[in-house]
Formats: C-alpha cells, sequence, structure tokens
C-alpha cells in the first residue's frame, strides 16, 4: 500500500465531495494504494482511493473517501461509505474501522498521524472572531427559530395551496423575507438541492426542515447554507461566474445597482484574493477565513476603565420608576424646565402680555354703558380684540430673517431668546390669532348683536350715539357696514391661510382630484400667505371704523401695527434690492441621482456668511415671485457659493427641469448624470451654457452656525439635510489649517488680538444617514479630501445606507465582505465610492451617544441634527437621558424641513 499527502497546489486535480468544515480544523488530503488479491495476475495492479481528512492538531477527522480508479471496488465503496457516516470520529476511531474491514489497511493510523504533522495553519476560531462571524452571516432576524416557528406556521396556513403546499414564489414571504423574493428564492433552491428536491412546492413538513437549518444559531451551518446558495451545481466549489451571480443577486436586494453593475469586477476581485493560485474556484474554508476575520475595534471601548464605566452608564440609564407621584412630577418638571428654560420664559411671557391686555379691555368694557345692553359678551370681544391686535403686530418679527440673522450674530441675546423656534413661535402666535377670532366674532355675532337686536327701546337708548338714533332690525344692518365686510373677509382670508399652512396641505398628504390637487404643496402655501397684505389692509380699516370708540386716539389698532410693519418692509426691501443689485454668474451646474440639482454660483462683493447658514433662491424662468430657501454648502474660505436642491415639490422639480436642458453628458472623471460648467478662459472655441437667470437672497441664520461654541461636535444629516454640515465640516479643516499655519509661522503669538476667539471645534462626528447608494455621489469630493487631508482624525466620518440590509443579514454578507477586501485592497468603498466606509441600516444612536459620553467625559457636546421630523424626538431624548446620567452634557439643535 502506498500513502501519499494531496498538497495545497495540486489539490485541484483532486476531485472532492460536498464541503465541510470542523472547528479549528485544515483540510489534507491522501491517497492509498493496495493490490487486490482476486488473482494472481491481478496482484501488480493497483487501485487508488481518495481520503480527505480533516486534521485539528491531534486529532483527525475523515471528510470523505473516493475510489480513484474508474472500476470501484465494491469493499472500498462500502468502506467509503462507512467512513463518510463517521466523519466527526477522531483517528484513532477511524483505523480501528478500517482495521476491521480488511488487512491491507493496518498501516492507515500510522499515516494519518504523519499528515497531522504537517497541517494547514488552523483558522482563528477565537470566541470573539466566531461572535463576529455569527453576527455576519444572520438568515433571519428572530434569534430563537422554535418561537419563531410559530409565526412562520401561521403564514404557511394563508399561502399554502389547497392541498397544503407552499410554493417556492412564496417562500420569502413565508419566512419573513418578503422585500427579498429574489434572495429569498435562491435560498429556497439552496436548501432543495441539499434534499434532493426538485420540484417547486414544499409540505410543512419539509418548510420545518428548512426553517431549522436556516435557524440554526452555529456559524458551521450558516456557513454551510450560504456556501450551498453559491455553489449552485453541488460540486463543493464557487467559480467566478458563480461569485458573479450571487454579488448579483446580493446588490438587487439590497438596491445598489452600481455594484449590480460591476458584479463582474468585483466577482474578479474574489477570485483574485481567495484565489491565489488561479486554480479557477474557491471553497468553503476561503469564505470561512474571511468571516473569521476580527472585527474592527476603531469604534469600540477598549480598556477595562472605560467598560467599567460604560456599565455604569447603561445601569443609570435604566428607566426606574419612583413608587411617589410627587417625586415623579416634580423630577419630570424639573428636567423638563432644564431642557426649555428659553422657550418657557419667552412663552409665559407671551401668555401674560396676552392675557393682561384681555384683563385690561374686558374690565374698561365692563365700567362702560354697552355692558349693561350687551353684558359680558362685548367684554369678552374687546378684550379678544385687544389680544388679536398684540398678535397680529407680534407675528411678523419672527419671520424678519435679516433683523433675527443681525441679532444672533451681533449680540448675545441667543443666550437667552431660543432664535431657532422662530417659525415654531410664529405658528404658536397663529394659534393665538385663531382664538382671539374665534373668541372676537363669536362674541358678536352670537351674543351682543342679538342682544342688542332685541333690547327695548329704553335699554337702546344709551346706544343711539353708536349705533343711530335706529336700533338695527336684522344681522344685514351689521353686515353691510365697513365693520362688517371687512371683518367677515379677514376670517375668510385668515381661514384659507391657515388651512393651506397645515402639513396636511404644506407637504401634500392630502390626495385631493384634480383639479382641487393645486391647492396642495409648497406653491399653494406661499401664495396663500401672501394674502396677509390684503388682511393688514382690512384690519387697519376695520380697526378704524369701530361701532364703540369715535376717537381717533382711542383706535389704537395703527399703533400695535406701525413698527412692526415698517419692520417687515424695511425686511422686504432689503430682500428685493440685495438680490437684484448683486447679481450672480452661474459656474457649475450638475444633475445626481436622487434627483438632486447642485448649483456653484459666484459669490458677490461683500457676501459674507458662516458655515451651516442659508440663502434663498429664485429663478424667474421657474417662477418670477417664489423665493425657496436652501443650505449652503461651501465653505466660507471658498470663492464660490454651492447649494444642493432636491427635487421635492412643483417649483423643484420645474427648475431641475429647466437646468437639466442646458445640460449635457459629463466627461471622464466628471460627476453626475448631467453636467454643464462655465469656464471662466473660454476662448470663444466652446459654446457657454445658455443659464437661466438665478438671484440670491441671503445669508439667513440657522441652529447649524453655532456649532463653534463647542469643542466636540455631533453633526447628524439625514438625506439631503447633510448639506449644511458638509459646509460646516469643511470650514472645520479650514479652520485647523490655519491654526496650524500661524502656530507654525509664529503668527499666532505676535498677533494674539487679531486672532478670533469665536472657534473652539476641535471634534466633529458626522453621521450622513440616507436611503440611496447614488446620494453619495453628492459629495463625494468633500468626502475624499476630508479622508485625505484631515491627518489629524479631527473629523470622524460615518455614512449610512439604509437600503441595504443590517451587517450581519444573510443579504448583506457577501457585500460586507467585498467590500472589506476593495477597501483594503484600493481604499475605496464599495457602496458610496468614497474613502469613507459605508455602514449599513441605521445607526444605533444610543450607543453613538454611549460612546460619545465615554469619550468626552465632563464635556459639552453641540447635537446638531437637520432632516426629517421623525428623527428629532429619539436624537434630543437621547441628549437629554445622557446629559442627566453622565456628566458629558449634549445641548441638541435642531432644522427640520
Amino acid at each position: 500500500m502506498q500513502i501519499s499527502e494531496i498538497s495545497e497546489a495540486d489539490s485541484g486535480s483532486v476531485p472532492h465531495s460536498g464541503p465541510l468544515s470542523k472547528r479549528g480544523s485544515s483540510r489534507k488530503s491522501a491517497r492509498f494504494s493496495f493490490s487486490k488479491p482476486s488473482s494472481r495476475d491481478d496482484t501488480d495492479d493497483e487501485t487508488y482511493v481518495e481520503i480527505t481528512l480533516d486534521v485539528r492538531d491531534d486529532s483527525v477527522a475523515v471528510h470523505s473517501v473516493k475510489p480513484t480508479n474508474e472500476n470501484e471496488d465494491p469493499e472500498v465503496t462500502l468502506l467509503a461509505q462507512r467512513l463518510e457516516n463517521q466523519s466527526s470520529a477522531r483517528a484513532s476511531a477511524a483505523a480501528a474501522m478500517i482495521r476491521s474491514a480488511s488487512s491491507r489497511f493496518r498501516q492507515v493510523s500510522q499515516e494519518l498521524r504523519k499528515l497531522a504533522a504537517s497541517t494547514r495553519k488552523p483558522v482563528d476560531r477565537s470566541k470573539s472572531a466566531t461572535a463576529h462571524a455569527l453576527k455576519g452571516l444572520k438568515f433571519i432576524s428572530r434569534t430563537d427559530g422554535s418561537a419563531g416557528w410559530a409565526a412562520v406556521e401561521k403564514r404557511f396556513g394563508e399561502l399554502a395551496t389547497a392541498s397544503g403546499l407552499l410554493h417556492r414564489s412564496r417562500f420569502g414571504q413565508c419566512i419573513g423575507m418578503k422585500e427579498s423574493k429574489e434572495f429569498a428564492g435562491e435560498l429556497f433552491d439552496a436548501l432543495a438541492r441539499r434534499r434532493n428536491i426538485t420540484a417547486e412546492l414544499i409540505t410543512k413538513a419539509e418548510l420545518r426542515d428548512f426553517w431549522d437549518q436556516i435557524s440554526d444559531q452555529s456559524f458551521d451551518a450558516r456557513l454551510q447554507t450560504f456556501f450551498d446558495m453559491v455553489d449552485k451545481d453541488t460540486d463543493g466549489r464557487i467559480t467566478e461566474e458563480e461569485v458573479k451571480e450571487i454579488i448579483s443577486l446580493s446588490a438587487s436586494a439590497n438596491k445598489l445597482s452600481k455594484l449590480q453593475e460591476q458584479a463582474e469586477e468585483y466577482a474578479r476581485l474574489i477570485m483574485e484574493e481567495l484565489d491565489p493560485n488561479n486554480l479557477g474556484y474557491i471553497e468553503i474554508y476561503n469564505l470561512e477565513m474571511l468571516l473569521l476575520q476580527a472585527p474592527s475595534q476603531s469604534v469600540q471601548i477598549g480598556n477595562t476603565n472605560s467598560r467599567n464605566l460604560s456599565q455604569l452608564l447603561s445601569q443609570s440609564l435604566k428607566p426606574t420608576k419612583d413608587p411617589n407621584p410627587v417625586r415623579q412630577w416634580y423630577g419630570r418638571t424639573k428636567y423638563f424646565l432644564e431642557d426649555n428654560w428659553k422657550r418657557v420664559w419667552i412663552m409665559a411671557l407671551w401668555l401674560s402680555i396676552c392675557l393682561g391686555l384681555f384683563v385690561f379691555k374686558f374690565i374698561q368694557y365692563r365700567n362702560r354703558a354697552a355692558y349693561h345692553v350687551m353684558g359680558y359678551c362685548v367684554c369678552t370681544a374687546k378684550g379678544a380684540a385687544e389680544t388679536l391686535k398684540f398678535n397680529m403686530a407680534l407675528i411678523l418679527l419672527p419671520v424678519c430673517r435679516n433683523a433675527i440673522t443681525w441679532i444672533r450674530n451681533k449680540t448675545r441675546l441667543g443666550r437667552l431668546i431660543p432664535f431657532d423656534d422662530n417659525l415654531n413661535f410664529h405658528k404658536v402666535i397663529a394659534i393665538g390669532i385663531t382664538v382671539g377670532v374665534v373668541l372676537h366674532a363669536g362674541s358678536h355675532l352670537t351674543c351682543d348683536f342679538p342682544k342688542l337686536l332685541h333690547a327695548s327701546d329704553a335699554a337702546y337708548a344709551p346706544m343711539k350715539q353708536y349705533f343711530g338714533e335706529t336700533k338695527p332690525n336684522n344681522y344685514w344692518w351689521f353686515v353691510k357696514g365697513i365693520e362688517g365686510w371687512s371683518g367677515i373677509i379677514m376670517v375668510v382670508l385668515m381661514a384659507i391661510a391657515f388651512t393651506l399652512a397645515s402639513p396636511w396641505f404644506r407637504r401634500g398628504r392630502i390626495n385631493l382630484p384634480k383639479p382641487f390637487n393645486r391647492i396642495t404643496g409648497f406653491n399653494a402655501f406661499w401664495y396663500s400667505h401672501h394674502l396677509f397684505i390684503i388682511v393688514y389692509g382690512l384690519l387697519i380699516l376695520h380697526g378704524y371704523k369701530l361701532y364703540l370708540t369715535h376717537e381717533w386716539y382711542k383706535k389704537t389698532t395703527w399703533m400695535y401695527l406701525a413698527v412692526p410693519m415698517l419692520i417687515y418692509a424695511i425686511e422686504r426691501l432689503i430682500r428685493a434690492f440685495r438680490s437684484r443689485v448683486s447679481p450672480v454668474k452661474i459656474l457649475k451646474v450638475a444633475v445626481y441621482q436622487g434627483n438632486v440639482l447642485a448649483l456653484q454660483v459666484s459669490k458677490p462683493q461683500g457676501f459674507r456668511y458662516r458655515s451651516g447658514q442659508y440663502m434663498f433662491v429664485n429663478c424667474a424662468a421657474v417662477s418670477p415671485f417664489e423665493w425657496h430657501p436652501f443650505s449652503i454648502t461651501s465653505a466660507p474660505q471658498d470663492d464660490y457659493l454651492g447649494v444642493h436642491i432636491r427635487t421635492l415639490g412643483d417649483w423643484t422639480r420645474q427648475l431641475r427641469t429647466v437646468f437639466s436642458e442646458v445640460c449635457h453628458q459629463p466627461a471622464a472623471g466628471k460627476s453626475g448624470l448631467l453636467r454643464a460648467d462655465y469656464d471662466n478662459d473660454n476662448d470663444g472655441s466652446s459654446v457657454v451654457p445658455n443659464f437661466p437667470r438665478v438671484l440670491i437672497d441671503g445669508p439667513y441664520g440657522a441652529p447649524a452656525q453655532d456649532y463653534k461654541q463647542y469643542e466636540v461636535v455631533l453633526l447628524v444629516g439625514l438625506g439631503i439635510g447633510a448639506t449644511p454640515f458638509i459646509s460646516i465640516i469643511k470650514d472645520i479643516i479650514n479652520n485647523i489649517k490655519q491654526v496650524d499655519e500661524d502656530l507654525e509661522s509664529g503668527e499666532l503669538n505676535q498677533n494674539q488680538n487679531q486672532q478670533p476667539n469665536t472657534f473652539r471645534t476641535r471634534r466633529a462626528y458626522f453621521y450622513w444617514v440616507t436611503r440611496e447608494e447614488g446620494s453619495f455621489d453628492w459629495f463625494r469630493g468633500v468626502m475624499n479630501d476630508i479622508a485625505e487631508t484631515d491627518k489629524k482624525g479631527v473629523i470622524e466620518l460615518h455614512n449610512y445606507c439604509t437600503s441595504v440590509y443590517e451587517e450581519g443579514d444573510a443579504r448583506s454578507a457577501l457585500i460586507a465582505m467585498l467590500q472589506q477586501l476593495n477597501h483594503a485592497k484600493n481604499g475605496v468603498d464599495v457602496v458610496s465610492g468614497t474613502r469613507v466606509k459605508t455602514h449599513f441600516a441605521r445607526p444605533n444612536w444610543r450607543n453613538v451617544y454611549k460612546r460619545l459620553a465615554l469619550n468626552h467625559r465632563g464635556q459639552r457636546i453641540g447635537v446638531f441634527y437637520c432632516g426629517a421630523p421623525a428623527l428629532t424626538k429619539e436624537l434630543r431624548q437621547h441628549a437629554n437621558d445622557f446629559s442627566r446620567a453622565s456628566t458629558t452634557k449634549f445641548e441638541f439643535h435642531k432644522e427640520n424641513f
């Protein structure tokens, strides 16, 4: 008998059965030869059998036994079957079985021990590596398969045919993968191949068998299932074509169209890395090694002290309910005041003024003759009218953007007044106006006017000086007068403006049939709000023509309105003058995936702004009257102004269409689906794009501009909400560069008085969460620049793509492997196309705050969020919770759109 070891390089010529990996093992192959004693003439003929072994330190397990000759020996075949059935036995057990079968294999056990001495370096199967791998390959979100079966069984009853069979097309929906039907179909095929099921219908028992396998918590079982999905011909090897197919499938399941288009390129990359000997295939242990690589330690809490603090912080964040209701109320009130004291005192002041004016006017009319005819109704109407005058004047001030920007930039009133809530306060005042209108008009129409109409002649006598010698005899008398029709028209116009400003109409949440659908959306809101010009004219007229007041100096409506209306008029004149006197030249236009239009325009002389601020844009080709706000994405040091505009409504949709008409396909190396650049050095050889005329107005203050007040900032952008933070992170890098240059040149010590003290930020964490991979093209250049120039690690960038299933889901497992390989080799992320690695699904915000609280103990951290309102509550709640439970104080600021 002869025994020869098959090396790794030669293993391509050795046929294999299905792959099987054992813990901490690597595989060796050996060939055994023996002479058949059936006849003297055959004594020189040798028969070879191939035995594939899994060797682990001091033990050997038989993986497979196969004869290599075309004419199989029945005895050898029987032996092979018996050995494969006992593949998990140790080498000693295998040797004993061989000796009992035939004396011709007595030397096998000695040769197996020789093979064990020269085994492959074992794969890292440490506890941490295995735990990481288990997280990286899950087919179901539930960890308890038996608990999940009840729901699967219920869905089987709903989806199965009348004969009790489940079709392949409904398998994904049955196991909870209804959003990934293609992936679920491939999983079904892999599980069916393993069981030699060729039909596309399975019984409940077979479904339970499938479920037990995909819910198995062992790493080997998960790895085998994933390998079976890729290995479609069940030969135990994965070819480049099979890798390409599974990459396309994973990309499709995760809505990654670009990765799907490059599937062939990435399949080649995987084969280059995992098949260095150019065998043309990879095996299961190659995937195993990739999955068992240790997780990144960059964002983990490393030392023992930090881990202990982390545990203490987690315990302190656990809600503990005080049994005493008084202490509960006190604690909630205390925390509420700590978080909202600026809003509280402003609201208290406003309510106090409204209440004071109401009481003042109520008492005044309580002592007049009209009270004896119309009673408390006239007192209520006049008290409400006084608050209406005040609120109609006050509501103009929160929308005076230039005034607010000047105040927050030039004064320290921002420490007392929550300027970030100016629009919210505008809405609160609108509610106050609504209450005032109801009380004022309701009291007149339903109470004091009827009392006046039904008053006796004697009772009416004191009212003759106000209503005339003849007593009014019906409602029409009141309606036809200036006081009546002006009031009714005002109420109607304000009701229209108030209704169309509500979120249901403004954001188009109500689907109305044509032509009524035109009253929804931003345009309807914008135009209806300009009815205020008519309303204020009627208000002055209404306030001058009063029934019960004839002296001009007692008609105070104009007194309330004069100053606010003057401020607002100056505000609008400044906007109009500034936007038209300072024309801008369009330098670059790019249309990106995700319906985003990027504009770069020349910076007008004297246009100074801070990162985080915004400006208004007008395009006469779309509408000569509409102005829309957009965050500035360029940094203050840039020689241009940049904005990124996402198509969300009629105006932005038309703007994108207008600019797309002058764009063309980008040249090589340029980003965007469409693009047009204005060449300042144009010599006439090419045609200058005929861009539409654009006007800008700004800049205006926004919450994000206060980031410089903090040494550490957490910036969270949701989708297009990343725009103000792009400017901020560019500004941070530029400021730190400037400080470093001044320190090197010695200018900082010589010009201490000239060095600005406002810039304090030394660490920034930027989290960008978006649904689409194409979104990363918007700021690819910025991301790459920061990754290359930020040598000190001042800015930590985290990109999240929510269309990709969470890290650990089998649907994204291959993408995670590919991401790791490509970033290690080329330094580029396969999802974003930038140097910043993309995370999958949504961030765990609790863990984000926890890490910051531990890394920056005793510091103030500014949390700035820009995006849809849905995430505001969670981020604010975490900021409050961690501020109370740790020494780190989080101060939350938000900007919703």
